[in-house]
């Protein structure tokens, strides 16, 4: 009882830091310099904020509602990720994602290779919401076919990796779009609405960027053998015709008309079912067993696997249980008081709302840098701003934009990040080979920070936003 009303003291910015650091140096020795499993070294840094809590008067008990009470908010994100492997599975089992593949892969012309890879990367990763698996399937057939054109690997994994992670950012079943807006506190489609505004610009100006680049690269010598092989093998699997591509059409116009994610998923993925099983032949009990455990059928070619032998509940756990430990590292540095000390000493030499674009997304790029983790540095930085967010008027929503342009963007240009090193594996490519060709990953986080200079898409609290861009220029430019 005594223990229960134990009365707690709040850290100083001295002791936040440290624990902060100490935290941070647990992540770095355990994950970039020995290379353990994050979800063990997650643990460990989690372990180490809540002994360090301890002094203060936070009894386990204490430390557990703090976890509990991040995790409550986090809810409906963590719900989400369990329905983006059930809808992955489905579209897969109906051929949706293999129609897109197929009729992409049939309008490839060897003059405009780079803006239409471009496209149909993001296409595919818009569709399977995650950058890996486009990276791993879509991107190893465009470096082939790049190959045979005899454009430089560089520039196509660049191209590759502009398109795969357009994809991931913008896709409502990417497991990094709906941590996001958890972590700052919004929802899923207020949170793509606010990524749209500065991220089109960035993807017109990516687009004109390899198509230009493309066109200088046109005398090589065309080979079709990897679209051929892609053809013939989706062909051969599944009835490919627009039908199949109707669960798709379906989840996009919902997403459009801002349904809710949850029932816009189970509305797609009964769709794809009915294809799946009325349309593809698929026998119902195989289907129902692949939402749990994924599409598992393989087709004897590995490109083509590794499209397809995805999806499920079980393909989720790894996001869901990183997720859950990081979340409850956030809660207990957020609920003791070590964040708000933190955010303290940062915002005070903030002057104005505009310079906070630069600094979440700084921020939001060393937290990948000092941890190798996206997700963990979108979290983390979620927490450590929502509040002085909260206090200056701000939209949630900004917030988790600006995470996402320094977090899911940036972390390509760091060779020891998850995706660093998985790009490497997978397309032969290091970061200092590809990074100036990763057009899209560079300019929407710069595009960001230089619109905010003029006051443009600094979203607050009950504000109109101006219906032209050229108007808040100009009345940008008057008030100066």
């Amino acid at each position: 009882m005594s223990e229960d009303h134990k009365e707690k003291r709040q850290p100083g910015a001295v002791m936040s830091f440290l624990v902060f650091g100490a935290a941070i140096a647990v992540l770095l020795l355990g994950v970039v310099l020995l290379d353990y499993d994050i979800h063990i070294v997650l643990l460990c840094a989690l372990a180490v904020v809540c002994i360090a809590s301890v002094p203060l008067g936070y009894s386990f008990m204490d430390l557990v509602d703090c976890m509990k009470k991040s995790l409550g908010q986090a809810l409906a994100a963590m719900i989400i990720f369990i329905f983006i492997g059930i809808i992955i599975s489905s579209l897969i089992f109906s051929g949706t994602v293999p129609a897109l593949i197929y009729y992409g892969l049939q309008y490839i012309i060897p003059d405009y290779f780079l803006p239409i890879g471009l496209l149909l990367c993001s296409l595919t990763s818009i569709s399977i919401g995650t950058s890996w698996g486009t990276v791993g399937t879509m991107g190893l057939a465009m470096m082939g076919i790049g190959a045979g054109m005899g454009i430089p690997a560089p520039l196509t994994a660049g191209m590759v990796i502009s398109g795969a992670f357009f994809g991931d950012k913008m896709s409502s079943i990417s497991d990094s779009t709906n941590l996001a807006p958890a972590a700052a506190g919004t929802t899923l489609y207020a949170h793509i609405g606010a990524m749209w505004k500065t991220t089109f610009p960035s993807y017109i100006i990516t687009l004109a960027v390899f198509t230009v680049l493309g066109l200088s690269y046109h005398g090589g010598n065309f080979s079709m053998d990897t679209v051929n092989l892609f053809l013939d093998t989706i062909g051969g699997r599944f009835h490919i015709s627009p039908l199949v591509l109707m669960p798709m059409a379906v989840l996009l116009i919902l997403n459009l008309m801002k349904y809710p994610a949850v029932p816009s998923m189970a509305i797609g993925t009964v769709l794809a079912v009915l294809v799946a099983v009325f349309y593809q032949g698929c026998p119902m009990r195989e289907v129902v067993a692949g939402l749990n455990y994924g599409y598992a059928e393989s087709t004897g070619v590995e490109l083509v696997d590794k499209l397809l032998l995805r999806g499920g509940i079980q393909s989720m756990m790894y996001t869901f249980s990183l997720s859950c430990i990081a979340i409850s590292f956030g809660g207990v540095m957020e609920h003791v008081g070590y964040l708000p000390q933190i955010v303290k000493v940062i915002i005070k030499r903030v002057r104005s709302d505009r310079m906070m674009v630069p600094v979440v997304i700084a921020s939001t790029t060393f937290g990948t840098l000092t941890m190798g983790e996206v997700f963990l540095s979108i979290v983390v930085n979620g927490s450590l701003y929502k509040e002085a967010f909260r206090e200056r008027g701000l939209r949630p929503e900004m917030l988790s934009r600006l995470l996402e342009e320094g977090g899911t963007l940036t972390q390509v240009f760091i060779p020891w990040s998850t995706s660093g090193v998985f790009i490497l594996s997978t397309l032969g490519v290091g970061v200092s080979q590809y990074w100036k060709y990763a057009v899209l990953n560079y300019v929407n986080p710069v595009l960001s920070i230089v619109l905010a200079m003029f006051g443009i898409y600094v979203l607050k609290v009950g504000a109109e936003e101006k219906k032209s861009l050229c108007h808040r220029l100009i009345h940008s430019h008057k008030l100066s």
